[in-house]
């Protein structure tokens, strides 16, 4: 069957002009000037004979026509994409990932050299940074954060919602208890913010919030857990990133009463799945965190 059909590249101008709703934006992801947006979209409206945008004085709208046409054209390109990456026999490429550092330090970099053992086609460019990466300008393939209950990102994927436990190194706990009012004689350090002991304390009982005491040490997530191992105090933190130090023996949870708090989510930008290397990653990275990933739906307090 003969297909008449306009050229890839003005193709690919409309479908990110249309998902940013802006030439600017769609010149940066595709790295092209944004005459060269505008030339290839007014192209493109010239063969088909239909206006795609409207100019507005608060920024691109895509007319009726145009956005049915983008709801067609956007899964074609993926389909375009994925079938391309499809040749290849292997995932080969370098991806960029930004993580938060206490999910880099205590999560990921325990577990990269198994990845890289299993596909070592692919290159994995951790960056650790409290600076999130904007996926949507392609800073980075993919991004790992925290993200607190009822927040939202667009393009993101629930990756642990695992229980806040205290956690404290052994030698810690041997002359007094571990009731919740026994807790209050160590310092509390925490992973996130000051608030969280003091439900957590709520939500144990019998200790008044009134009684929790004030916070002396300011440390970051990454130091607060090396103090819980240095046997400095007790940590209240989600349980998968100290998950390996509890393993090695050098800390041990406090309590079976936690608590969650959000959880850290996978960010990514439009179309990165199409690269199998950022896909390979992906499902590892699920399978990885599977076992500290709850429904949200069944996301309730365990005690």
């Amino acid at each position: 069957m003969s297909r008449t059909l306009p050229p890839l590249n003005a193709l690919r101008a409309f479908e990110a002009a249309g998902r940013h709703q802006s030439f600017s934006r769609a010149a940066e992801e595709l790295r092209v000037s944004h005459s060269s947006i505008s030339r290839h979209v007014r192209g493109l409206e010239d063969r088909l004979g239909v206006q795609l945008f409207r100019d507005l004085s608060r920024g691109l709208v895509l007319t009726d026509d145009g956005a049915a046409y983008l709801a067609q054209v956007s899964p074609a390109l993926d389909a375009i994409g994925v079938a391309t990456e499809g040749l290849a026999e292997t995932p080969e490429g370098t991806i960029t990932v930004n993580s938060e550092p206490l999910f880099a330090t205590k999560f990921l970099i325990q577990r990269l050299q198994s990845f890289s053992c299993a596909h070592p086609e692919v290159t994995v460019r951790l960056e650790a940074s409290r600076h999130l990466a904007d996926v949507a300008r392609y800073e980075a393939d993919l991004a790992i954060r925290f993200v607190p209950p009822g927040a939202k990102y667009p393009n993101s994927e629930l990756l642990t919602n695992a229980p806040l436990y205290p956690f404290a190194a052994p030698g810690l706990l041997l002359t007094i208890g571990t009731s919740p009012r026994d807790l209050l004689t160590y310092p509390l350090l925490r992973d996130r913010s000051g608030g969280s002991w003091g439900r957590w304390f709520t939500l144990a009982g019998g200790v008044d919030p009134a009684e929790v005491p004030q916070f002396t040490w300011r440390l970051s997530s990454v130091l607060a857990v090396e103090a819980a191992i240095a046997g400095q105090g007790v940590l209240l933190v989600s349980e998968e990133v100290v998950a390996g130090e509890v393993a090695a023996g050098r800390l041990v949870r406090v309590s079976d009463i936690g608590m969650r708090e959000g959880g850290y989510h996978l960010l990514r930008g439009h179309g990165v799945l199409r690269r199998k290397a950022v896909r390979v990653f992906h499902d590892w990275l699920f399978q990885q965190t599977a076992p500290w990933r709850t429904p949200v739906e069944n996301d309730q307090p365990k005690g």
